[in-house]
């Protein structure tokens, strides 16, 4: 068996820049999957793509499948022979099963018994017979959600296909997909090099491409030559390149020869806020910003071009004259939003739905004024900045410029508020209302801002759950986990101490009359509670600390992430093992009991000294550790009672909790269920792994 480097081309018109790195990478696993189900040995699977194709190579592939041992065990010897020896019809329907006679067949000796067994030796499939369809497979599998047909076939594929290369080391491999017949020829650059190039062997398929056919088919390879070249580009303007990844992905999947080109810009331009031309010049025309060294935008961009001209000058002029109109748009749009101010859309929201069944976004708004005020009356914020930021929250959506620009949500509003003199933290709550705006994304800073980024989300959360439309698997259409975490990590990172459930049954009153939202508050509040999980797990809390803590369903996301820093310096104690083991026996114990357990201990019925001496410690430290759980330093507070480990390691060893005596039994459940409860104050420990 011999192997060779195996190289698959897919030639195509251009492909989505969006969707191409996503394709590429689909087609490679889905080739690497099949070569594995087929059983033909390779070293791995390398990923290739450029506008224009989908290339995958796969090293070291075995020329064929290895040969294999084929083992079919058939019916027991006693059932296989009659009392004369002569084959049953089970022993003779086997064997014609397995294209054999009877006695062709051998026997297998097993503990149950001596079967009938036949073996052969498999020969392994050529990987030339086989890599036909395993393409076919993976190209059918591809994440493409609309195919299209081209000229009078019935064949479909995301874009028309117009050349297919499968080679394995200097053999082609004779394999038709998608209506073309593989050969040994792949195509350079559009312009550079139309023609065909010929391919010796699949090992020349990179360098070849890139010296001779003007592409760059490797992406990450394109990606990291746009980077340079941007951020020299820019620096020989002065600045800095702005460079957004997924811009940048998605320019990478736009050219194969890839030359940077700076162009320039009228600077009156920048009397619009910049976010605006960053978005017009990121979103429309795929081009880099430049700013200087303190982030304030110039007036230069740079833009890749697919063609290395002989006049470079001709592109820089053909895309200034591209981008003076769109940022010409843009400053129109500006000077027409502040013609009103915000508040005069107020009543535009009332004609757009927000969702059908729960009304407007104007009548979205005055809910989350609602709730907004309530937490500003309960974290000592002002309530006016809260409620007049809510109400402001959506105006921005019915100006120009977001209608344009929809990536300006809240960023415009906070011009808008500060041009038309609202207060400084109203205008900064309309864009922080959106906060964060992704995983890992920044946190409002302004306490108007959390209010209100909290309030919004809360209000869709209960609202959407109240209409029967919660997250269900995969689909969230309204990012409900999203408004989740955000909501919690606000809370919890701002040190906002709110109870979900008031904030809820609160928002659940808001919506009384669009839905029945206190018969959801439970619901959203599990949801919500469970939400932690991924926020504990990625500051590497385990899971057993998490459901320690959230087995006593604290619904202050501040207080439950102090009970879990406790819990998780609590573990790393010495008697921290031996005392969750002692919960777990407590608990399992607490269950058993069937009638009322007395609430306090009698100390005249404690007989044993390890009772007595666990009482009197428990007693000892009884007020301290209230006290400390009731100010909600759970920290220290465990800490103290890992001092009960000995007398009560020394009260299982002495003591029999479920006497005969009555009285004692239940005096001893009263000592446990007194410990149990001091526990979860914190957290049920029994959890604990």
């Amino acid at each position: 068996m011999s192997t060779e480097n195996l190289l698959i081309e897919l030639g195509t018109e251009e492909l989505p820049p969006k969707a191409l790195m996503r394709l590429s990478t689909a087609f490679g696993q889905g080739i690497e999957e099949a070569l594995a189900q087929a059983n033909v040995p390779f070293e791995k699977v390398e990923v290739y793509g450029a506008p224009r194709r989908l290339a995958v190579i796969v090293k070291a592939l075995a020329d064929a499948q290895p040969d294999q041992q084929v083992e079919k065990r058939g019916p027991a010897v006693e059932a296989a022979f009659g009392e004369d020896g002569s084959p049953s019809k089970a022993a003779e329907g086997f064997a014609r099963g397995c294209g054999v006679r009877v006695e062709e067949l051998e026997t297998m000796d097993t503990d149950k018994g001596a079967w009938l067994v036949f073996r052969q030796l498999q020969k392994g499939q050529p990987t030339s017979a086989l890599i036909g369809e395993i393409i076919d497979q993976s190209l059918n599998r591809l994440p493409i959600p609309k195919r299209m047909r081209w000229g009078d076939s019935d064949i479909e594929f995301v874009r028309p296909v117009h050349w297919l290369l499968v080679m394995h080391g200097s053999q082609v491999f004779d394999v038709s997909v998608l209506g073309q017949q593989a050969g040994n020829k792949t195509y350079g650059h559009r312009f550079h090099h139309p023609g065909s190039i010929e391919l010796n062997n699949a090992d020349d398929y990179l360098s070849i491409l890139k010296d001779k056919g003007y592409v760059i088919v490797d992406p990450a390879e394109r990606r990291a030559m746009i980077k340079e070249q941007a951020i020299k580009a820019a620096a020989e303007l002065g600045g800095f390149a702005l460079i957004d990844d997924e811009l940048l992905n998605e320019v990478s999947s736009l050219v194969e020869w890839p030359v940077a080109v700076a162009g320039d810009f009228n600077a009156q331009f920048l009397e619009v806020p910049a976010e605006a031309l960053i978005s017009s010049m990121q979103d429309h025309q795929k081009y880099f910003p430049v700013i200087d060294n303190k982030e304030e935008l110039l007036p230069h961009f740079i833009t890749i071009s697919n063609i290395d001209s002989l006049d470079m000058s001709q592109v820089k002029a053909g895309n200034e004259r591209v981008i003076s109109p769109r940022l010409s748009d843009a400053v129109f749009f500006w000077t027409q939003d502040r013609k009103k101010k915000l508040e005069d859309h107020m009543a535009s929201l009332e004609k757009v739905v927000f969702q059908k069944k729960l009304g407007t976004l104007a009548e979205k708004s005055e809910r989350v004024a609602v709730i907004a005020k309530a937490i500003a009356e309960k974290v000592g914020a002002d309530v006016n900045n809260a409620e007049r930021a809510a109400l402001l929250s959506k105006c921005d959506l019915m100006t120009e410029m977001v209608y344009e620009f929809t990536d300006l949500q809240g960023i415009m509003g906070r011009y808008y508020a500060k041009h038309d003199g609202e207060h400084d933290d109203v205008a900064a709550a309309l864009d922080e209302q959106y906060m964060p705006r992704f995983a890992g994304d920044e946190l409002p800073l302004s306490v108007t801002g959390q209010i209100l980024s909290v309030s919004d989300k809360l209000d869709t959360l209960l609202g959407i759950f109240a209409i029967g439309q919660k997250p269900t698997g995969e689909k969230d259409p309204f990012a409900l986990r999203r408004a989740t975490l955000g909501v919690l990590r606000i809370m919890i990172e701002k040190q906002l101490d709110l109870d979900l459930r008031d904030l809820l049954e609160i928002a659940a009153t808001a919506l009384s009359e669009k839905a029945d939202a206190k018969a959801a508050v439970d619901d959203v509040l599990r949801f919500m509670l469970e939400r932690l999980r991924a926020f504990f797990a990625d500051k590497n809390i385990s899971a057993d600390i998490f459901d320690a803590v959230l087995a006593c369903k604290p619904t202050r996301p501040v207080d439950f992430s102090r009970r879990i820093e406790a819990v998780n310096v609590f573990k790393g104690l010495p008697q921290a093992e031996s005392l969750a083991a002692a919960n777990k026996r407590i608990r399992n114990i607490l269950k058993k009991v069937e009638t009322p357990v007395a609430k306090a201990v009698s100390e005249s019925l404690l007989q044993e000294a390890a009772e007595k001496t666990l009482y009197a410690q428990l007693s000892a430290l009884d007020a301290e550790v209230n006290a400390l759980f009731a100010a909600g330093d759970y920290q220290s507070a465990l800490t103290q009672l890992a001092a009960l480990k000995e007398p009560i390691d020394q009260f299982f060893d002495d003591v029999m909790v479920m006497t005969d005596d009555e009285a004692l039994k239940n005096n001893r459940i009263a000592l446990l269920n007194q410990i149990s409860e001091l526990f979860l104050q914190a957290a049920d420990l029994s959890r604990l792994q």
